[in-house]
């Protein structure tokens, strides 16, 4: 017993003793374009280095504490700036994380029914648990707050909806639609909005899988979630959708979404349970009416400008409120070489179809592609037309098939 005592002690002594004091991590850039992103290193190797147990904080080449999270994946993430063809030095030191102020957030949104919500500083989404909207949903923001729980309680103050509703019946419509237009997130208060529709579409960036005959076998709303991360710095969530048959066989779908602080794109990785064979899978955004041609397609991206849907107003209203709807940039990012990029006509209320980006999904697999957003509203931004948005796609593309790339040592 004493023999295995010392032999214990005298390991723990190495492993003490050997400890790095700090870890350097460089961070190279292979692209000629100056960046600024978020980047992932093995948490466990550096816990290694640094002795199993500590905490970890991440510092820049000033020696000032940056912020950084753990993620579900054993991942520790920070953002970090890097010159084209250039490297920066960040290194991992023992201690403990200040408390950091949020950048991401997401929830269930009970006060609505089965909505789950989720945004960052630049951008807001939802998907629906139940009817038939079951594309990705956006909200437009034009501050870097995190808005969505208060849009949400403004929008269901219940004491503003009796007054508007009392209004109505009483016979004073006019009145009862400006009380409701002083507190409902469809009009823009000064820090956005909600005007984009996705009804039974793809909205803004879903997925799915191909009939044989090409159309768009349509997803469900999701059955279930689980978060995996809540932040400050990335916020991911893992979606469960129903069983369902698709030729023949039992398919279940999962989805994985990650959205990070200053980033215009969520990250998604699509995994199907139940094919037995590869199959087409399209992504895509729906193409509405107001704005049938204003759409560029690439093997690297897609985008379109949406101009919002001003049909939720009364018609006296509209007019008016469609002038602070502005442009809504959608787009989608891929890193596949093999990838078919195309127009479907599918007419469905205000929408008349998609574009969309087709690949073969193989069975066991998880494909991964990116799908944001912007509005020509947000003073923090410089999107005012869609040449801009795809010079955007463009540089965004270039960057998610090059990652920045991470050294440990």
């Amino acid at each position: 017993m004493k023999k295995t005592f010392t032999a214990m002690t005298a390991s723990l002594f190495f492993l003490i003793m050997n400890a790095a004091d700090q870890v350097t991590i460089t961070v190279s850039n292979p692209i000629k374009s100056s960046r600024l992103e978020m980047v992932e290193a093995d948490y466990s190797a550096i816990q290694d280095k640094l002795g199993e147990g500590n905490q970890v904080i991440i510092i820049d080449a000033d020696g000032k504490e940056i912020p950084s999270q753990i993620t579900w994946d054993g991942k520790i993430i920070f953002q970090a700036g890097v010159s084209g063809k250039g490297k920066s030095v960040y290194y991992a030191k023992s201690g403990i994380p200040q408390e950091y102020e949020p950048k991401v957030k997401g929830r269930l949104f009970v006060e609505r029914q089965d909505e789950f919500g989720w945004e960052n500083d630049k951008v807001a989404y939802r998907v629906y648990g139940h009817g038939g909207a079951v594309g990705y949903d956006l909200f437009n923001k034009s501050t870097s707050d995190l808005m969505l729980d208060y849009w949400y309680a403004s929008e269901q103050n219940q004491e503003m909806r009796s007054v508007s509703r009392q209004l109505s019946e009483r016979g004073y419509q006019d009145l009862a639609d400006q009380v409701y237009n002083a507190f409902s997130y469809h009009i823009d208060h000064g820090k956005g909005m909600d005007c984009y529709t996705v009804g039974p579409t793809l909205g803004g960036g879903a997925n799915a899988l191909l009939n044989t005959d090409g159309s768009l076998f349509m997803p469900k709303c999701y059955q279930s979630f689980e978060i995996l991360d809540k932040g400050p710095l990335r916020f991911t969530v893992r979606f469960t959708y129903p069983e369902q048959e698709y030729n023949g066989e039992k398919v279940k779908e999962t989805r994985i979404i990650s959205l990070d602080a200053g980033s215009h794109f969520n990250r998604v990785s699509v995994f199907y349970e139940g094919l037995t064979k590869p199959v087409q899978m399209a992504s895509g955004t729906v193409i509405h009416k107001s704005n049938p041609s204003s759409y560029v397609i690439s093997p690297g991206y897609m985008g379109y400008e949406d101009l919002g849907d001003a049909s939720v107003y009364n018609a006296k209203y509209r007019q008016e409120f469609a002038k602070q709807m502005g442009k809504i940039y959608v787009g989608l990012l891929y890193t596949d070489k093999i990838i078919e990029t195309s127009y479907q006509a599918r007419e469905n209320g205000i929408a008349i179809g998609h574009v969309l980006a087709t690949v073969t999904y193989l069975p066991e697999t998880a494909y991964t592609y990116y799908f944001g957003s912007a509005w020509d509203r947000n003073p923090e931004t410089s999107f005012q037309n869609l040449t801009d948005w795809e010079a955007y796609l463009s540089k965004k593309s270039i960057e998610a098939k090059n990652p920045l790339k991470i050294k440990i040592k």
